[in-house]
This record gives structure tokens, C-alpha cells and sequence, in this order.
């Protein structure tokens, strides 16, 4: 039986659930890039996975009827949900599974609500894992900080070698980068990259296979050139050789 658009989770538009509080998705244009950032990098990395969900800005609603038991997490991903479609709002009676982690971009408005309010609820939601990011750098010290949960509560998360922070649960490594919080795949070993960011690569690749075949076709004429010029020659040589054996077989003129 086909699941119609209806049945999925979050699709339903309930009026006791809205998707929107009509407040702008960062403090600056640096939370917006930030938050844009990571939610592309992300839905990129796990755009094959039909069981991970990944909601920037979205209301996640956690008790069923009150419409301010909510947090709107400035990233999230969700695994474990029943299709990667877009959602209106996230509703974790329809969901059945929370996010299982959240990155939250502070600013110095909404820093003690992301330090100490939202911590408290994730934890008991069963968050995961939750970090926080300050593109500005005027409220953490260092300006990413991660958290991870056991038994009800959350622990600081260990900064590897080089100062990024491990994801366990998403094998990904988060580094620092001025404004934007980088993200690294563990076991391809590489950075997450944009659409525009691969769109330049393959723009580049593009030019520079159109300038791998310019330079082929130049030899080839150049090698075409030199083989019109090595014929000409053969057959000056042997004009030259026809001649040169008339004249040696051409009997002397009679006095």
C-alpha cells in the first residue's frame, strides 16, 4: 500500500501547531550563514538516508496539545524518522524518535537560553548530543562547545588534536572557521562541502578537461602539420632522386 503525502509525519497543517513565529532565522547575516552552512553540508551528507532527517529553524513540538511545549533548534538532525520529506513542523508523538542531535548558533540575545534553558529540555528529550556555535566568538571561549548525554545528563565532549569536536553519533567531526563551523566525514576523511562549493569544483574540472582537449587537439594538429611537412619533404627527395638519375642516364650530345 503506497503512504500518501498526508500519512507522513510533520506534513499535516494543524493550526494548534504552527510552523512559524514570524521572527527571522539569525541575529546576523553571520548565524544565517552559519545555520544555512550546516544545514546544507548536512542534508547533502545524508541525502541517501531515508531514515535521517535534517530541520534548520523548525519548530519541534514535544507534548502532544500544548502548543508551547516547543524549541526551535537552529539545526537538527533526526535518525531513525520514517522519510527524509520535508516537514512543517517536527512532532515527536508522530516522529517517535527526538533529534537525536542539535546545534544550537548563539548570540549574545540567546545565549543564556541555549547555555541553560534548552540543555535541560534536550537532555530530557533525549537529545543525543548538543553543541553549541558562536560565530561572533563574544560568548564562548572557544566558540564551539559540545555536550554529550549519559544517564540523564549532559558531559562536556573532548576536542580532539587539532581542536574539533567528535559527533559519535553522527561520525562527523565539527571545526572552527571564522564565521562558519566546518564539517568533516570521519571515514571518507574530507570536509563536507556546499552545492555551490562542488558546483565550483566540477566548474573547474569542467574547464579544465575543455583545456586537457584544446591542448590535445593542437598537438594533434601540430603532429598533423608535421607529418604534411615530412611528406612534402619524401616527395622533394625523391623528385630530387628522379632527376638526379635522369641526368646520370642521359647519353652525351654528339659534336
Amino acid at each position: 500500500m503506497s503512504i500518501t503525502a498526508r500519512s507522513l509525519p510533520g506534513t499535516s497543517i494543524d493550526p494548534l501547531y504552527p510552523d512559524s513565529d514570524g521572527k527571522p532565522m539569525g541575529e546576523s547575516g553571520f548565524h544565517v550563514a552559519a545555520i544555512i552552512h550546516l544545514h546544507t553540508v548536512l542534508t547533502s551528507f545524508f541525502r541517501s538516508r531515508h531514515d535521517v532527517f535534517v530541520g534548520a529553524d523548525m519548530f519541534v513540538y514535544y507534548e502532544r496539545g500544548n502548543r508551547e511545549a516547543c524549541k526551535a533548534p537552529d539545526v537538527f538532525v533526526a535518525i531513525g524518522v520514517a522519510g527524509n520529506h520535508q516537514r512543517r513542523s517536527f512532532r515527536l508523538w508522530e516522529e517517535l524518535v527526538p533529534p537525536t542531535v542539535v546545534i544550537e548558533v548563539t548570540s549574545t540575545g540567546t545565549f543564556d537560553e541555549d547555555d541553560k534553558v534548552k540543555p535541560l529540555v534536550y537532555a530530557r528529550l533525549g537529545v543525543a548530543e548538543y553543541f553549541m556555535f558562536d560565530p561572533d566568538g563574544e560568548n564562548l571561549d572557544p566558540s564551539l562547545k559540545g555536550r554529550r548525554l549519559r544517564d540523564g545528563g549532559y558531559e562536556p565532549i573532548a576536542p580532539d588534536a587539532l581542536g574539533r569536536l567528535p559527533s559519535r553519533e553522527l561520525g562527523l567531526l565539527f571545526e572552527v572557521d571564522g564565521p562558519l563551523l566546518r564539517v568533516f566525514d570521519t571515514r571518507a576523511g574530507q570536509r563536507l562541502m556546499t552545492y555551490d562549493e562542488y558546483e565550483e569544483i566540477v566548474e573547474a574540472q569542467e574547464q579544465q578537461a575543455k583545456l586537457q582537449e584544446q591542448r590535445a587537439k593542437a598537438q594533434e594538429q601540430r603532429a598533423k602539420v608535421q607529418e604534411q611537412r615530412a611528406e612534402a619533404q619524401r616527395h622533394r627527395i625523391a623528385a630530387l632522386e628522379a632527376e638526379l638519375a635522369r641526368l646520370r642516364g642521359a647519353k652525351p650530345s654528339e659534336e
